[in-house]
Parts: C-alpha cells; sequence; structure tokens
C-alpha cells in the first residue's frame, strides 16, 4: 500500500472512531504526509496511529491525539496560533493547512527546529519556527488567537495565557507522573475557564538548560 493510501485508511479509521469532530481537522489530516515528517527508518510505520520517536529524546504525537487537539482547539482560518513544541513539525503542518496566517512555534532544541524548518520550506507550509524557552512563548508575534502544546509543564505557563487575546483558547497536556489534556479558555473579564478531557502521555516540558 503506497502512503497515500495509506494516509487515507488511517484517517476513515479516526473517523470512525469518533476522533475527529471538526471538518478541517479532517481535510488537515488527509492534506499532511506524516510519513514526511518521521525518519525514514520509521516511515513504514507513519500512518499507525502511535507516536514514534523522531530523535532527541522526542516523539511525534498519535494522528488521534493530534486530531483531538486540533478540534479542541477548534482554529478559524483567520487565526494567529502559537504553538509550543515544534518536534517534527508534523502537528504545525496540520495547523498550518486549517489557518490562512502563519503558525508561530518555538522548539528547545536547535536540531529539531532546523530539521522542521527545512521540512516546511521543501514542503510549503508557512510555519516560522524560533529556537528558545517554550515556557515564554514568542511574545513578539502577540496577540494570538489560540496556542497549544506538544509538551507537558506541570502547569501551563502565566506567560503563554497572557499572550492569548480573550475569547482565545489554549490546549495543553499538564501534569508530571499523571497528565490531562487540558483546554483554557481565556474570559472578556480576564477568568479563564478550563475544562479537562481525560488522561494522556507527553514528553515533560523543558527549558533550555534543563
Amino acid at each position: 500500500m503506497g502512503f497515500d493510501s495509506a494516509r487515507s485508511d488511517l484517517v476513515d479509521r479516526l473517523l470512525d472512531a469518533g476522533r475527529i469532530d471538526r471538518p478541517a481537522t479532517e481535510r488537515a489530516l488527509r492534506a499532511v504526509p506524516r510519513h514526511e515528517f518521521v525518519p525514514v527508518s520509521r516511515r513504514e510505520a507513519a500512518y499507525e496511529d502511535r507516536p514514534l520517536p523522531i530523535g532527541e529524546g522526542q516523539t511525534i504525537s498519535a494522528p488521534h491525539m493530534v486530531a483531538v487537539m486540533s478540534d479542541l482547539l477548534a482554529p478559524d482560518p483567520g487565526d494567529r496560533i502559537l504553538e509550543v513544541g515544534t518536534g517534527c513539525g508534523y502537528h504545525a503542518a496540520v495547523t498550518a493547512e486549517i489557518v490562512d496566517d502563519t503558525v508561530y512555534s518555538v522548539e528547545v532544541e536547535r536540531a529539531l527546529a532546523d530539521r522542521a524548518r527545512d521540512r516546511f520550506d521543501r514542503l510549503g507550509y508557512d510555519v516560522r519556527v524560533r529556537v528558545g524557552d517554550g515556557f515564554d512563548g514568542w511574545p513578539a508575534k502577540a496577540p494570538y488567537d489560540g496556542a497549544y502544546l506538544t509538551c507537558a509543564p506541570e502547569s501551563v505557563p502565566d506567560r503563554i495565557v497572557e499572550q492569548v487575546r480573550p475569547g482565545g483558547r489554549i490546549v495543553a497536556p499538564v501534569g508530571r507522573d499523571r497528565q490531562e489534556l487540558l483546554r483554557l479558555t481565556r474570559r472578556a473579564d480576564g477568568g479563564i475557564d478550563r475544562e479537562t478531557h481525560g488522561g494522556v502521555r507527553f514528553v515533560p516540558m523543558r527549558s533550555p538548560d534543563d
């Protein structure tokens, strides 16, 4: 089976399992070639619904988790989105298929950031990557309509929350030994609405000095 057929079958399975709610998420998952974002030695497993190692102690998230997080963030085409944890770039590419604006992504590992930039350039995705501390977000490009984290802090950093405009959403795995997927929504009065969407397992979020 070729990669295109394998990707189509994967998305069909995710739909059948109720893992995808939004048509925009479905279209993005059908469009992004996940096999281009994994090491060559792992490409035969690219369309299995599981995480895969990508080097530097990091992983590419399982497709169903990217779908769930995309649905929870629910970006509109005109939204400006912040990603914390570029990794191999797959999740950012999915987001870039949904929004028209540039996706801004922060990655702590320079080697991963450099490889992701090369992929975005080669595949034509409008994603800008900055090497830095994800706990700081990317304030120069704020405010954002939404943000998501692909690594797990003990709590969502205040600096990231502050960079999301009122009405915006943040989707993040939170916790160390036991992680939960959270969606935070900033209210116009400055408060935060918090929802829990089940247990998850992500690599810990870390600073450059960790």
